[in-house]
């Protein structure tokens, strides 16, 4: 288990660390945006912070279901309690 869990997080560091530089936003708005800086427009920071917002929101909402989900069906130590008799599935 924790050879797996070194494995995952040696994979996503690894992932993140040789990434290229990626542009979040189509062809139109990436121009209004360079253009707007260029005119001395500060609104293109915050069209930025919006592009990440919106990207973030359903990760951190499947985050938060993933780990209630987790909590809730997690179980340590069942023991079911079976009848030793055959049954017929017909």
């Amino acid at each position: 288990m924790k050879k797996k869990a070194i494995f995952i997080l040696f994979a996503l560091v690894f992932t993140f660390a040789i990434s290229p530089n990626v542009n979040a936003q189509c062809a139109m708005c990436s121009i209004n945006a360079e253009q707007g800086a260029k005119n001395g427009n500060t609104q293109t920071a915050g069209l930025n912070t919006g592009v990440l917002y919106l990207l973030s929101v359903p990760y951190l909402m499947a985050v938060i279901v993933g780990v209630v989900w987790y909590k809730k069906y997690r179980k340590k130590n069942i023991h079911l309690n079976m009848k030793k008799e055959p049954f017929n599935l017909n």
